[in-house]
């Protein structure tokens, strides 16, 4: 079994990477359901697992996204001082995910077999 880390470092609006890295990563889900799909939100997108997102209609939605994600069995971390830094300490966040640290991501990178930064 494959075991594939996706670090998101930007913001869930404003540019396509966390919405590109999360296709890619719903599409191992559907595609690869052998492969272990590992998600670490890191900087500005940690905001990418705040819940209850509103967007305009005929917009991607990161939440939703997100979620299908994690119905797909990716497990979804993010750096808990880069959410701290952003006043996320007590943001309700989307179920599933989880605050993690570096010592975690430094664990994830070396067990993993492929490493995939956006």
């Amino acid at each position: 079994m494959s075991k594939i880390l996706i670090l998101i470092n930007d913001a869930p609006y404003g540019t396509e990477k966390a919405y590109n890295a999360l296709r890619l990563a719903n599409q191992l889900g559907k595609d690869h359901e052998a492969a272990e799909v590992r998600i670490f939100l890191m900087a500005d997108a940690t905001t990418c697992a705040i819940a209850n997102q509103t967007t305009p209609n005929g917009y991607y939605n990161i939440e939703r996204m997100l979620k299908l994600a994690i119905t797909k069995n990716a497990k979804v971390k993010i750096c808990g001082s880069c959410a701290e830094a952003r006043g996320l300490k007590n943001t309700l966040l989307i179920e599933g995910v989880e605050i993690s640290t570096m010592a975690e991501l430094t664990k994830w990178v070396v067990d993993s077999d492929k490493v995939l930064v956006f």
